[in-house]
Formats: C-alpha cells, sequence, structure tokens
C-alpha cells in the first residue's frame, strides 16, 4: 500500500541548511550532557529525599515526560540525536567535536558479534532497569550510579568497536525508542532509492569530506523504518545526491512493512506493555505493600516481586497472547502460529498509549516538584529562582481521567485496525477478517482495561 509522504525538505530550505550543520548534534549534545552530569551529581551528593533532588525529578518525570509523551510519538528518534550519552565514546573515536576528522573512527576495530545484531541485550538491560526501578526512581544515588554506568559502558565499547554498538545493540532506552518510533509521523528517507543503488561511492556509510560514514551502521538507501535510524544527520552531510530528507507520514506507517517484522521486537512489545501495566500499579496502584516490595526493603518480598515480574513479561502475556493469535491464525485458515510476530506488533500502539497514560498520572501528580527542585537542585536550601518553597500541588486532577481514558482508547482503536488489517490479508471479505481477528482483540480489549480499571479504579 502506497503511504502518503510530505517532504518538508522541500517546503524548508532553511531546515535543510540546519541539518547539514556539523555544529547542531554536538551543540544539542552538550546541553543535554550538562543537564545528565548535573543530575548524576546531585544524585550522588545531593538530599536523598527523590522528590527534593534534581536527578529524580528530572530525569524520571521531566525527562521521561517528554520522551514518551511528545518526543517519541511525534519525532521517533529525534532524542537520540541530542542523548549525551554516547557523546564521550564518539568524540574519543573521531578525535573532535564538531569538525571533520580526516580518517577512519579510531577504536581496536573488534567485530560485534553476529548473534548480538539485534534487540535482545537491549530487552534484557530494560528488564534488569524495571527489577529494580523502585529503588532507582525512588533513591538518588542509586539513580546517579545507573546514570553513570549507562556513558561508561558506551564509552568502554567506543575503545573496542566502531560507531555507536551500544546505541544500536545495549542502550535498554534507545530498544524502546526504536520499537515506539514506528508510530511517529516523521521519518528520514531516501527520495528516490534508485539513485542510492546507481551511485557507487555510497557516502552515506563509507563517510567523505563533510560527515562520517553512518554511526548507526544503516543504509539510507535500504531504510524502511523508524527503528534503527538514530537521526544523528550524518547522512544529510555526506550525501552528494541531496537525496535524503524528513517526511511528515501517517502514524504507524512502519508498523506495516512486514517483512521486517522479528522475533526480538515482537517481545520488546510483550514487555514494554508488560512493565507498564506493572509500574501503573506499583507508583499509581493504592498497594502499599507492593511499592514496598519493589523498592527493595525486604529482599525475599523483592524476589516474589521480581519473579511475579518476570513471570508475567516473558511468560503470562506473550503466552496468552500467542493462544489468541493461533486461535486468529486458525479463523483466518492460515497455521496456527505463523503470524505471531506479525500480530505482536498491533501491541505496539496499544504499549505506547499505555506509556502515554501512565507517563501523564505521574507527571500530573508529581511534575510540580520541578518547580522547587530547579531553584535548589541538592536540597541544599537554596533559592536561585525564587521557586524553592512552592508547594507540592497536583495538576488538574480533574482531567487527568480523561486524557488517560481519550489516549487508551485511541490505543486500542489502532491496535484493532491493525488486527483486523493483518488477520485480513490475502482475504476479500471484510467481515471474515474482523472475525479472525477478534481473539487477539480479545486480548487488547482486556489489557485495555486493566489500564482503565487501575487509573479510575
Amino acid at each position: 500500500m502506497t503511504v502518503a509522504r510530505y517532504d518538508l525538505l522541500r517546503r524548508a530550505l532553511w531546515l535543510g541548511r540546519v541539518l547539514r550543520s556539523r555544529l547542531l548534534q554536538p551543540a544539542l549534545m552538550l546541553v543535554t550532557l550538562v543537564v545528565f552530569t548535573l543530575a548524576i551529581v546531585t544524585g550522588l551528593f545531593g538530599t536523598p529525599a527523590g522528590s527534593r533532588n534534581f536527578g529524580i525529578v528530572f530525569v524520571w518525570i521531566v525527562w521521561w515526560a517528554l520522551l514518551i509523551v511528545v518526543l517519541v510519538p511525534l519525532f521517533g528518534r529525534v532524542w537520540c540525536m541530542m542523548c549525551p550519552i554516547p557523546a564521550p565514546g564518539e568524540w574519543l573515536q573521531r578525535r573532535a567535536i564538531v569538525r571533520r576528522n580526516p580518517g577512519r573512527p579510531r577504536t581496536l576495530r573488534k567485530r560485534w558479534p553476529r548473534r548480538l545484531k539485534n534487540m535482545w541485550l537491549q530487552n534484557i538491560g530494560f528488564l534488569g532497569v524495571a527489577l529494580f526501578s523502585g529503588v532507582i526512581l525512588t533513591r538518588p544515588s542509586v539513580s546517579a550510579v545507573v546514570l553513570l554506568a549507562f556513558p561508561l559502558i558506551a564509552l568502554g565499547l567506543s575503545l573496542l568497536y566502531e560507531n555507536r554498538v551500544f546505541c544500536r545493540y545495549v542502550c535498554p532506552v534507545g530498544g524502546f525508542i526504536g520499537l515506539y518510533a514506528m508510530m511517529a509521523p516523521l521519518e528520514l528517507r531516501t527520495r528516490d532509492c534508485s539513485t542510492c543503488r546507481l551511485h557507487r561511492t555510497k557516502d552515506c556509510v563509507a563517510g567523505n569530506a563533510q560527515g562520517y560514514g553512518c554511526p548507526w551502521m544503516v543504509y539510507p538507501g535500504n531504510l524502511d523504518r523508524n527503528t534503527y535510524c538514530g537521526m544523528c544527520m550524518e547522512c544529510f552531510k555526506t550525501c552528494p545526491k541531496d537525496n535524503i530528507t524528513l517526511n511528515l507520514r501517517p502514524f504507524g506507517a512502519d508498523l506495516f512493512v512486514s517483512k521486517s517484522h522479528r522475533l526480538d521486537e515482537a517481545y520488546k512489545a510483550f514487555i514494554m506493555l508488560g512493565c507498564a501495566l506493572l509500574y501503573s500499579a506499583v507508583f499509581l496502584g493504592p498497594w502499599g505493600w507492593l511499592k514496598s516490595w519493589a523498592s527493595l526493603e525486604s529482599l525475599p518480598n523483592w524476589l516474589l516481586y521480581a519473579a511475579g515480574l518476570l513471570a508475567i513479561v516473558l511468560a503470562l502475556i506473550p503466552g496468552l497472547f500467542r493462544l489468541c493469535a493461533a486461535l486468529s491464525d486458525r479463523l483466518a485458515g492460515h497455521r496456527a502460529g505463523s503470524r505471531f510476530v506479525t500480530y505482536a506488533y498491533t501491541l505496539v500502539p496499544l504499549g505506547l498509549a499505555a506509556w502515554i497514560a501512565f507517563s501523564l498520572g505521574f507527571v500530573f501528580v508529581n511534575g510540580s516538584y520541578a518547580l522547587s527542585v530547579i531553584s535548589d537542585p541538592f536540597g541544599w536550601g537554596w533559592n536561585l529562582f525564587g521557586t524553592a518553597h512552592m508547594p507540592w500541588t497536583p495538576f488538574a486532577p480533574q482531567l487527568l481521567s480523561f486524557l488517560q481514558v481519550g489516549v487508551l482508547t485511541g490505543g486500542l482503536l489502532f491496535a484493532a485496525s491493525m488486527t483486523v488489517r493483518f488477520a485480513g490479508d490475502g482475504m476479500v471479505d471484510a467481515r471474515r477478517a474482523l472475525v479472525a481477528g477478534l481473539p487477539v482483540i480479545a486480548f487488547q480489549l482486556v489489557m485495555t482495561l486493566a489500564f482503565l480499571w487501575l487509573y479510575l479504579g
């Protein structure tokens, strides 16, 4: 099916000039690196009270809300363009920050294992963070250690391997950003694939005097999804044919690229949906005992919580979904289980909606802490901007429920429409396609009702 696209750079020539500037990405990275460093320093040396510590409030409330509610749904992987985590390692590889340094990046030139060229390490990393989220999101020193570990790991990998191996294959945040970036209406693509095929030097991969070869190890000529394009804009600088552009397109267009459906991405969808459900129960639910279990106040209780989280995310949700997918396959006349991975992509809009609903609840309830913390980031009694003594005040609680219901309903409708389309692949009868998709739609409905029950009571 042909998807309508709107070439932004044909209409906004100034935007092309900005994206080709070598100063753009380093400038953004330097700004976020300052904030990131402050989050680590305040976490290590500031107050242990999470609600009064800059590291907790601005990373896990402000940044998280901006990322999951605004940046990813609307702009895809644009955060990766400005993320400070790979900056030290990348600048060390290149021996430069702004200018284009001649030659290949300096590393030990190790080869990344072929069996790890997927999303499984990112899945494991996200689950590792999720298991300790009750501690990371409430204890500034622990949060700071975790934040510090990310750039150190990225730096170590940059010494061994060329390009952004950490971002592409390891970063827990990058994994779910890549998954949900498929929903975004913004994409980086080539204008004409035949131009890429006929162009022999492949400057976008090899690099040239204007820029480096793609740090994400992506060939733009074959790019058909947002998942693994970090929007670093190097290909804008290196392409001598002016064949790279930014397009606007319908939401979720990447989800229908059937040749790219993969099991590792399917499990990322299960993990993200399951963790959104558990996070909602732990951090927004009325069960204090569950939050204490997640916060590692007692090792035996935390072990029970960890076992339950892994069982729900890795066994219960995928297992139930597999049964529903098998029923849909049978109703559609396909071999049972043949479309399990394809159907799993219908959970991407549902999972994104769930995370947006959770994040709205978190920021509406706790967002006012940012006003006081910005004046007193360490909790040492400062009042830099005169807002340190502003009281905690939930924002528009009467509006929150309507937003959460609207977002979750939209995610369910999008997921259901995808299911009918996948179920009806090769069918002429639309009614039969709807009937075939009903088991998977039932799963989506049950998950949506579970979230609504958590949020509305």
